[in-house]
């Protein structure tokens, strides 16, 4: 039979399609497959010139001439990678957070973070950062749950002579922010701690000094979080990598190995490698995962760039087989999982170290601090015979190597200067991040809230006997870690009492991770319509408190109660 010849009217569904010509998968922007054009505005900035050169026209440019002199692809850029952002202008509602634009945002003075790695402290260094503080930085000195220390009101002017002092007594702000390795979380215990079989510092030690400021790391595809320690006291299933103490039955302590943890918008827990490393080969490790985030993380689209998404595409096994043959050059040993403790480490209160003294962790309220108040606090130690104090990831610090007999009058003088060694289950259990008064993605206040609700709660519940974390966030990055606290506070703006928008909270309940036997990692649980205004939220947390007291059972977390109960009980 003949093919007709006439052509098919337009439109018509019997009519054969043209074959397409089939389209190639759009390129992530992995360095390891080819992919090296700049993909946006910030892989753009870091190809132009690499953000670590930035320090020398703060120094001999910038400083001289003022914030009007700094160049918007340094001061909104590369200023990061030298612990550098410039803060929000007060008086910005958080309703304009996501209306203005940077430059409208932002005010002529920065926040700056310092590195603590490890949370180690000497007391030479604790009284610089004070210095620090009271002379550049309007008494401002917060502690964050990455154990940094964050100023705030710096002017550029004065960063050059603030890097001088920190250096001078082996601080620094190198890559404290930006696409880079930021601080390494450690124990605050590490090297005292009576059951520490392996202190982790000389390897946080040696991957800050091999790694940090040099060029091989300093253009990552996002912010590189790591976590090394031997006690289960850090959150180490939020961070990009953690190494976690083991003991292998053939080879001894070591470390367990976790990949591709992180919070904010799309929250992932860390995966386990399941390798056994030795504590002389965890920096080489660590620089075969933050190369290969290098090489093979996504960098087209800005929120898929860090290292969980890849870990997510291509599973445990084919990132440790990646790991294995083209970052070190040989097998890893399989390991086992490491054993979690019987109930959640505490630093908080007295407690006694393995040589003989005593340790004493001490809790400010939701990290805010001072530099007179670190200045009383040195004052404070010297005068109990220690030269050390330590930041914890959770906004709180420690003062080691004290004397049994000279520990009860540390507690009495921590109290004098507002830091409580002994503090309620509110003070103890909730954290803050900056909020709105300094921070440009903020859209409520954070801090101030914080202490309001903790007051409001030793007022009416001081006797409460259960530890229940609250963590106050300002926007959806989770900087807090709300989605893993037993009450997650999300900042967003709500309709209040009279119809208008106010500041408020979307509420997470039960959220938590893996830091003792039996505790199931996980995020908080989102109820819908959940939420509360932040003049509301002491009421609601005291009632949610009563309702847990009134309802659980006998040794029942809260976190359980929260995933038993039924949802009005929550509201």
């Amino acid at each position: 039979m003949a093919v007709s010849s006439i052509p098919a009217r337009a439109g018509d569904p019997t009519a054969p399609r043209p074959a397409r010509t089939p389209r190639r998968p759009r390129g992530e922007g992995q360095w390891a497959l080819g992919h090296r054009e700049p993909l946006n505005a910030n892989e753009r900035i870091k190809k132009d010139d690499d953000p670590l050169n930035v320090r020398a026209r703060i120094e001999n440019i910038y400083a001289h001439h003022g914030f009007a002199s700094i160049d918007p692809q340094d001061l909104r850029g590369r200023f990061r990678w030298w612990g550098l952002y410039t803060q929000r202008k007060a008086g910005i509602d958080g309703g304009r957070t996501a209306v203005l634009e940077p430059h409208e945002l932002e005010d002529e003075f920065f926040m700056l973070r310092v590195r603590v790695d490890g949370g180690e402290l000497s007391l030479a260094q604790l009284r610089v950062v004070a210095e620090i503080s009271r002379e550049f930085a309007r008494d401002t000195a917060d502690i964050t749950d990455r154990q940094n220390i964050q100023y705030h009101w710096v002017r550029v002017e004065d960063v050059p002579e603030i890097w001088r002092r920190l250096e001078s007594v082996g601080l620094q702000t190198t890559e404290a922010c930006g696409d880079c390795p930021r601080v390494v979380l450690g124990s605050p215990v590490a090297g005292v701690a009576r059951d520490e079989l392996v202190d982790p510092t000389p390897a946080v030690d040696e991957i800050v000094r091999r790694y940090v400021g040099e060029k091989d790391f300093s253009n990552l595809p996002r912010k590189f979080k790591t976590s090394i320690s031997w006690l289960v006291d850090t959150p180490y299933e939020a961070n990009d990598i953690a190494f976690l103490g083991v003991e292998h039955p053939d080879h001894g302590p070591g470390f367990d190995v976790w990949v591709g943890g992180g919070l904010s918008t799309n929250p992932m827990l860390a995966q386990r490698l399941g390798v056994w490393v030795p504590l002389a080969e965890v920096p080489d490790v660590w620089a075969g995962v933050v190369g290969i985030f290098r090489d093979y993380g996504y960098r087209r689209l800005r929120n898929r760039a860090r290292l969980k998404f890849l870990v997510a595409d291509w599973g445990v096994t084919k990132f440790r087989e990646v790991l294995e043959k083209e970052y070190l050059g040989r097998a890893l040993l399989d390991g086992p999982a490491p054993r979690l403790p019987d109930r959640p480490v505490d630093h908080i209160g007295v407690h006694p170290q393995r040589d003989g003294r005593n340790y004493v962790g001490a809790a400010p309220v939701v990290g805010r601090v001072s530099g007179g108040q670190l200045a009383r606090l040195a004052d404070v130690v010297e005068a109990h015979g220690s030269d050390r104090v330590r930041l914890t990831p959770y906004q709180k610090l420690l003062v080691l190597d004290v004397a049994p007999e000279r520990t009860d009058s540390l507690v009495r003088e921590l109290r004098g200067i507002g830091l409580e060694a002994q503090p309620s289950a509110w003070r103890r259990g909730t954290m803050a991040c900056t909020g709105i008064e300094y921070c440009k993605l903020a859209i409520v206040e954070t801090k101030a809230r914080g202490e309001e609700l903790v007051a409001r709660l030793e007022e009416r519940l001081r006797d409460f006997d259960a530890d229940i974390s609250i963590h106050l966030n300002g926007c959806p990055n989770a900087c807090a870690r709300t989605q893993v606290a037993d009450i997650g506070l999300k900042g967003q703006l709500v309709v209040g009492p009279d119809g208008r928008q106010v500041e408020g909270f979307q509420v997470h309940l039960g959220g938590g991770l893996g830091m003792a036997e039996g505790q199931t990692a996980g995020f908080g649980r989102k109820l819908r319509g959940l939420k509360t205004t932040a003049e509301e939220l002491p009421e609601y947390v005291e009632r949610l408190a009563r309702r847990y007291l009134a309802g659980r059972d006998a040794g029942e977390t809260f976190a359980n109660w929260v995933i038993r109960v039924d949802e009005e009980e929550l509201r």
